[in-house]
């Protein structure tokens, strides 16, 4: 169940590396406006907000990543703490974003599946 675990938290870090990516790096390109559904004003207008949210991303992807180190060197407890605080992160963040704006539930979807596989997954390695 660990290995199982690590493998869709690193799939939901990649998820999160590539979040990072359109929010801090590409937030005003053509392609991730359309994607966000945002205007070429309102992109610049956010660019900032956008440029520190991508970090959140990408901070809870490398929380996930080093969980996933840690676990596979042998440390266990402290390889599931990181993945459940770095996955489960994610997982909430993806719940907020389907509760507060119901019409980005496929996003929402997109941003916490893997992460809650992952956190299942790892409870369920804890409980054996």
């Amino acid at each position: 169940m660990l290995i199982a675990s690590a493998v869709f938290a690193a799939l939901a870090a990649l998820v999160h590396v590539y979040i990072f990516v359109l929010e801090s790096l590409r937030w005003t390109a053509p392609a991730t406006r359309r994607t966000f559904g945002t205007s070429e004003a309102d992109a610049n207008a956010t660019k900032e907000m956008a440029f520190n949210q991508g970090f959140y991303n990408l901070f809870l992807a490398v929380m996930a990543a080093v969980g996933i180190i840690a676990a596979a060197s042998g440390h266990h407890g402290v390889g599931v703490a990181l993945i459940l605080a770095g996955c489960g992160s994610m997982l909430a963040a993806g719940l907020v974003l389907l509760i507060s704006s119901p019409s980005k539930a496929k996003s929402a979807l997109t941003q916490l599946a893997f992460p809650l596989v992952a956190v299942v997954l790892a409870i369920v390695w804890l409980a054996a």
